[in-house]
This record gives structure tokens, C-alpha cells and sequence, in this order.
């Protein structure tokens, strides 16, 4: 039986340098997402739902103009960017 690791694309700076990327971990908490292990995804790539906070909120704005929408959008994309930094540092001092 097929897992949904084996659809899972390789982390290219993993394999070649042997250290992760920014976005290692992504594609494992997105299948946890899907799955509803909700605290799983957080553990493997914490700035999961903050990008998806930032997704979600690009398509209701595509429909629906919401005011201060720059000034959101803005402080989800520095959210999500602290989130990444953050969980990169942490995985590579640990």
C-alpha cells in the first residue's frame, strides 16, 4: 500500500549539502493537515498555518475587498516569514 510519503517531492538541499531548507517539513505537514492531525502539522512545519491564514485570506479578498487588506496581508507575510526563520533556527541548532 502506498503511503503519502511516496508522493512526496525530495528536498533537494537536504540531499546535495546534507542541511535542510527553509521549507523542509512543509509537504509532511500539509499531509497532516489533510489528515487532521492538526498539532502533528504545527510540530513538523509550525508556519503551516500561518501561510494558510495568508491563503485563505488572498482568496476572500479576491472576492469579498476588505479594508486595511494591504496592512493584513503584510503582517501575515511577516508572520509567516518569523514563523519559518524561527523553526529553521531551531531545527539547525538542535
Amino acid at each position: 500500500m502506498l503511503s503519502p510519503d511516496d508522493y512526496m517531492l525530495p528536498c533537494l538541499t537536504k540531499k546535495f549539502f546534507g542541511i535542510e531548507c527553509f521549507g523542509c517539513g512543509f509537504q509532511r505537514s500539509l499531509a497532516f493537515l489533510f489528515q487532521g492531525e492538526f498539532v502533528a502539522a504545527f510540530k513538523m512545519y509550525p508556519g503551516i498555518y500561518p501561510l494558510f491564514a495568508l491563503g485563505l485570506f488572498i482568496v476572500i479578498n479576491f472576492f469579498f475587498k476588505i479594508k486595511n487588506a494591504e496592512k493584513i496581508k503584510i503582517t501575515l507575510v511577516v508572520l509567516s516569514i518569523a514563523f519559518i526563520v524561527i523553526n529553521y533556527v531551531l531545527k539547525i541548532t538542535n
